[in-house]
């Protein structure tokens, strides 16, 4: 089984971080929270966008940077409105982590200056400043499962009360 990693460096929204949740929670990525965070874990619309999925979640808590570098390795790829390449010109491997900043100011510029090569962005209208955290990651994170074929994922659905005619 592959391993996807999502990070969130100071997370500032309940809401957005429980969407977050929810999707690593449904996909099997495993959640990186580096603090300090704009709310409390067990604040009350944090757990209702997550709904009932956080017994599903891996999720680990960081002081700093520093304490998640030095805690993690494997290839790191930083979401930013910055970036010089897009999401889908890389190519994921097993065990890599997606960087997500903070609301009002995403990702530190000394970290994506260190990261330059690694820092990709979602197409977007230049005059669009930038798209919703929550729906970053999902994107950034299907991107990934695309690239490894939905590994360990049900790929077909059903009806509640019919079938599919095979």
């Amino acid at each position: 089984m592959k391993t996807l990693n999502i990070v969130l460096v100071e997370p500032e929204i309940p809401q957005n971080a429980g969407n977050i949740a929810r999707t690593c929670a449904a996909t099997g990525a495993r959640l990186h929270i580096i603090r300090p965070m704009g709310f409390a874990i067990d604040d009350k619309k944090l757990k209702r966008a997550g709904l009932d999925y956080w017994y599903l979640l891996d999720i680990t808590y960081y002081d700093n940077l520093e304490d998640f570098y030095s805690k993690n390795n494997g290839a790191c790829f930083y979401f930013t409105t910055k970036g010089l390449k897009t999401h889908t010109d890389v190519e994921y491997p097993d065990n890599c982590y997606l960087f997500f900043g903070k609301e009002t100011k995403g990702l530190p510029e000394e970290l994506l200056l260190r990261h330059k090569e690694e820092c990709v962005r979602l197409p977007m209208l230049g005059e669009a400043r930038s798209l919703n955290l929550s729906n970053t990651v999902a994107v950034g994170v299907y991107e990934v499962l695309r690239q490894w074929n939905y590994p360990e994922l049900q790929n077909k659905g059903q009806l509640h009360n019919y079938k599919w005619d095979e």
